[in-house]
Order: structure tokens, then C-alpha cells, then sequence
């Protein structure tokens, strides 16, 4: 089984000790710990000293040294348990910019991402899921009361008792295909994009749709096309913000492909030799290394 960017792959969430509370104190007191500090949705991370300079590495905070830290913060989650460490991520967002300068640099995960150690990489995406779900439901979807954490982070709960509704974590499921038509694929670009950069195509799903039909109607809907043989392909959390990417082939009977609804700027059908020339410059690039739409492509290409 292929391990993808940001997935956590095997990694023990242990769920059993989220409502303990007593182990819950203890693993946040011992030093042998992993704390995740996330201030606004980034990471800290500091340069290593030997080469590649500019390859970062992780920055944890110390649960014992740095206790007055992990009673300031917004939200603590618990992530899981691995080698018996525990690993737990900091919501750190309630320090202003100066306060959080000092603890060190904070990037972006899509910057730092692709340089990370895959389980990193992962273990941070998955706090980051987590931190941003959090920041987005402090209020009851229901009554408009405040919520608080519950669960070691895996839940709200609303503080009105006549209502107490109870949320949970949620991910929008997307497709994302790689659409084919003989020896050659469909490469597409939205003007949003860095210059140059080309994809396959990807659409959210919508309710009452099977992925198999949301992988057609978004195929359609860009680009006018008709699909047959759809097939799952694999799966990839994508925490930019909230995404599951859900990845799909397809085979389009015809080459005749119409730009639909204004979302693609331009699309192109592709041989296997004009990928693998690809300048990686602003009239051409390949998607990032760490998506599974390169995985997509890149499979293609070894057919």
C-alpha cells in the first residue's frame, strides 16, 4: 500500500485515552512528550545544521520547561501514542505575533511540507486539521452558544445544557481524476494557480452523490467531456483547509473537450515524452511533489 504525503498511515490515535483525564494530566507532564506547537495555523520549525541548509526540521515544546505555555493555549489535542510517547498538538494562536517570534520561526505546512520526514509531515497536517476545525466552531452550529473542547480535542460540545449538541470533526470529501483518452492525458490549469503550474482536474462532492458520479458531473462541468471506467486510485488528507482528496482514473471516449464554467483558464491533452520534458518553468510545471495529483501523473507516465 502506497504511503501518501500527510497521511498518518499507522500512527496510534488511541482514541480509549481521550476521556481519561488522569493519563491525559500525566503524558502532558512528561518530558519525554511531544508537544506540536500551531500559532494560526502554522508550525514551528527551525533551519538544520548540517546540509541541506535549507532543510527545516520540527521545533517541540518542552511539557515540563515550557508548562506555562500548555495552560495559554487555545485548544491541546491529543494526537496519539507511538513507541509509548505520547504526541500532542498546541494550539497556540491566543499569542500576539511578538509572543510567538519568540518562541521561533512558524511556517506554512505547504512551504515546509515536502521537506519533512513523510510521518512529520503527516503528524503536523493532522494537527493543523484539527487546530482549524477548532477555530471555526467555537459556537453551536444549532443554538449560537459557545462550545468547549471535550475529548482531548476530538470534540465540541455546546455549554447551553438545554442543548449540549455535540460536534465532531468533519473533512470535505473531493475527487480528483486523471482523465485519459488513449496515450494521452488531460493536463488543465485554474488562473489562480502559480505560472505555469498544470494539474489534473478536482471538484468537491456534493450531497447525494456517489464519487464515482461526482467524478463525472466535475469532468463535465469543466470541461464537457464524458467519462466511462472510472476507477479508485487512492486517497490523501489535504489540509489546505479541510479536504480528503479521493483520487479516481477515467477514460474519455473523445478528445473534444469544451471549457465549461470559467473555473479552468486552460487545459491541453498530453504524451507521456512531453511530461517527462516538462521545463518546470512558468509556461510548464508539473503539480507539487507532495499531492496526490502528481502521484496521479506520475503513475501515468510509468504505464
Amino acid at each position: 500500500m502506497q504511503t501518501y504525503f500527510y497521511a498518518t498511515g499507522d500512527f496510534d490515535r488511541s482514541a480509549e485515552h481521550r476521556e481519561d483525564q488522569t493519563w491525559l494530566r500525566a503524558r502532558l507532564s512528561d518530558p519525554n512528550s511531544r508537544v506540536y506547537p500551531v500559532w494560526r495555523l502554522r508550525h514551528l520549525v527551525q533551519p538544520q545544521k548540517i546540509q541541506p541548509a535549507d532543510m527545516p526540521q520540527l521545533r517541540l515544546i518542552d511539557p515540563v520547561a515550557q508548562a506555562d505555555l500548555i495552560a495559554r493555549a487555545e485548544t491541546v489535542i491529543l494526537l496519539g501514542v507511538e513507541g509509548g510517547i505520547a504526541h500532542f498538538a498546541l494550539d497556540l494562536s491566543v499569542l500576539d505575533e511578538n509572543a510567538a517570534m519568540e518562541l521561533g520561526d512558524f511556517q506554512e505546512l505547504r512551504g515546509i511540507g515536502p521537506l519533512l520526514p513523510q510521518r512529520d509531515g503527516a503528524l503536523l497536517a493532522y494537527a493543523r486539521g484539527l487546530a482549524y476545525w477548532h477555530q471555526r466552531h467555537r459556537y453551536c452550529g444549532v443554538c449560537g452558544a459557545p462550545t468547549e473542547v471535550k475529548a482531548a480535542g476530538h470534540q465540541r460540545q455546546c455549554t447551553d445544557r438545554n442543548c449540549a449538541t455535540v460536534q465532531f470533526p468533519r473533512t470535505d470529501p473531493a475527487v480528483i481524476m486523471r482523465v485519459t483518452c488513449g496515450n494521452r492525458i488531460l493536463m488543465a490549469r485554474q488562473g489562480m494557480w502559480a505560472p505555469g503550474m498544470h494539474s489534473v482536474l478536482a471538484g468537491f462532492v456534493e450531497p447525494g452523490e456517489s464519487l464515482e458520479d461526482a467524478v463525472a458531473r466535475e469532468v463535465f462541468e469543466e470541461v464537457g467531456l464524458r467519462v466511462h471506467n472510472i476507477r479508485y486510485f487512492g486517497s490523501q488528507p489535504w489540509p489546505f483547509p479541510a479536504s480528503l482528496m479521493l483520487g479516481f482514473t477515467a477514460e474519455a471516449s473523445n478528445e473534444a473537450f469544451d471549457l465549461q464554467d470559467g473555473e479552468i483558464e486552460s487545459a491541453r491533452w498530453m504524451s507521456r515524452m512531453e511530461l517527462l520534458n516538462s521545463p518546470e518553468d512558468e509556461t510548464f510545471r508539473l503539480p507539487r511533489a507532495d499531492s496526490i495529483s502528481r502521484r496521479l501523473i506520475e503513475d501515468w507516465v510509468k504505464l
